[in-house]
């Protein structure tokens, strides 16, 4: 049986919004559980503040899930910024770049519990400077794919072409340049394929994949574009 999976929603989303794509993988016969947030969790991380309050509930949540199937290891999947939470929650190094956090910034270290993550859509750089307050934290401590015992699966969609019009520029081109200091470039709409993707994971690009869940359009949790990228969780079978 494949090992069970967690999905860490993106920033300010809440847990709802994922339920179809939990649903959907667990009928695959993959163990999914989406860690019960809700958009006001997300308030005390506001203005580039700590993640702690997130990761916690992340931690919860797998801890749950390998209780609940008798397993040492589950495979996250982290949706925009949840990808880079992530990275923060595999790490050994204290999170400690926040004053909230000190005197005694605190430590997951949960690369022993993780098998394989699953990065989509993630902004893995940023040029805002808030932003950076933790991505250069995750950057400067676990650069790429640092942990060589667990596998990253970075995924981009190729949807959207930032550009400058007489009017000015597009929403897209305004993310992009915000995110990886290049508006003119291929994405999901709101993350550049560019900052998507880490040096020494697998690196995956689908076309026509939009960044978030709506109506009417495919993203990364679609039927059709889960063969991508769910495969590398399927072929996680517990010892």
């Amino acid at each position: 049986m494949a090992l069970p999976t967690v999905i860490l929603p993106g920033y300010l989303a809440g847990a709802t919004p994922y339920r179809p794509l939990e649903k959907t993988l667990n009928e695959m016969g993959l163990p999914t559980m989406v860690v019960p947030l809700r958009r006001w969790d997300w308030l005390p991380t506001v203005g580039g503040r700590s993640v702690t309050t997130i990761i916690q509930k992340l931690h919860e949540t797998v801890q749950v899930m390998r209780h609940r199937h008798g397993d040492s290891q589950v495979n996250l999947v982290g949706h925009s910024a949840g990808g880079w939470i992530a990275r923060i929650y595999l790490g050994d190094m204290p999170y400690g770049v926040h004053g909230s956090d000190r005197p005694t910034p605190p430590t997951w270290n949960a690369q022993r519990y993780v098998h394989t993550l699953v990065c989509l859509g993630t902004p893995h750089l940023s040029q805002e400077r808030w932003t950076r307050r933790n991505l250069d934290f995750v950057n400067d401590h676990y650069p790429g794919a640092f942990y060589q015992h667990i596998r990253y699966i970075c995924v981009a969609g190729k949807s959207v072409q930032g550009s400058r019009r007489w009017y000015g520029p597009s929403f897209a081109y305004q993310s992009y340049q915000l995110t990886y200091g290049q508006g003119d470039c291929w994405g999901d709409g709101i993350t550049p394929i560019a900052a998507a993707h880490l040096d020494g994971a697998d690196n995956l690009t689908i076309e026509q994949v939009n960044h978030s869940p709506r109506p009417g359009q495919l993203w990364y949790g679609s039927e059709s574009i889960l063969p991508y990228w769910v495969k590398y969780l399927l072929h996680t079978i517990s010892s």
